[in-house]
């Protein structure tokens, strides 16, 4: 009703808008299944998740192996470490000040690559499956070599591709910390986060649903009220005005 006094808009800015749009296109080029092309999209219920979850370093084990199977990752490459509370793999500035920890790292090996967690995930088993798709996506993307590890935009890159194969709803319900002095997007003075924000896996988020022909999807009430906020924004967006450089097959004109 209010329609044309808040008219739908983008919920990223400008610069954040092109590289969402362009790394959903070469992420299409890098990997032919996902779930832009119909490739079910991964929701936190038994249905993907059928294991018995104790909170434990097994169970830990059993729920990367589920994680492996929906990035495509061979799970036996895969090595699973932790760390402790007091050992905890902390974040810094630029400063030398502290801003946080990591809840896993990636380590790329000779024959196995390791993914080591902090034991203070293990009672938050949804948002361990964010944490290790967000290290498997270094597996596919560092792992098989298809970028290198001073990418500037290495960890964004590497959040999007959870999105890309069907588990962007954990990656957006717990975000990485950005630090808080950011760099910039280049050609730009507007600053590049870390990790995607909210208003970024929202638009990503409502690239998804726009190629699956969703403008309610269902998978979306599995988000924080954050994340579906920004989709939704996202969607009126895209459902009304196409806008986007990476569009379906069915609205891109011949070439």
């Amino acid at each position: 009703m209010l329609g044309w006094l808040f008219p739908p808009a983008c919920p990223c800015d400008p610069a954040a808008k092109e590289w969402v749009e362009e790394r959903l296109a070469w992420l299409a080029d890098e990997f032919d299944d996902h779930a832009f092309n119909g490739r079910r999209i991964v929701v936190p219920t038994r249905e993907f998740f059928p294991d018995h979850y104790d909170g434990s370093k097994f169970a830990a084990r059993a729920l990367l192996d589920r994680v492996c199977e929906y990035m495509d990752v061979v799970p036996d490459l895969v090595k699973l470490r932790f760390k402790s509370d007091e050992g905890k793999l902390g974040l810094v500035n630029e400063d030398g000040d502290g801003v946080g920890y990591a809840a896993g790292t990636y380590e790329e090996g000779y024959r196995k690559d390791t993914v080591t967690i902090d034991t203070s995930m293990l009672p938050d088993p949804m948002g361990l499956v964010g944490t290790m798709a967000h290290e498997l996506g270094h597996a596919k993307l560092l792992g098989e070599g298809r970028i290198i590890s001073d990418e500037y935009d290495n960890e964004l890159l590497t959040d999007l591709t959870t999105v890309h194969f069907g588990l962007g709803i954990f990656t957006a319900n717990k975000p990485g910390h950005s630090l808080p002095k950011q760099a910039r997007w280049p050609g730009s003075t507007l600053f590049k986060p870390e990790y995607m924000t909210p208003p970024m896996y929202g638009w990503a988020l409502a690239h998804l649903a726009w190629f699956r022909g969703e403008e309610n999807p269902a998978w979306a009430t599995h988000l924080k009220f954050d994340a579906r906020c920004e989709l939704k924004q996202g969607l009126r967006y895209l459902f009304k005005n196409g806008d986007s450089a990476y569009k379906p097959v069915r609205l891109r004109r011949p070439s």
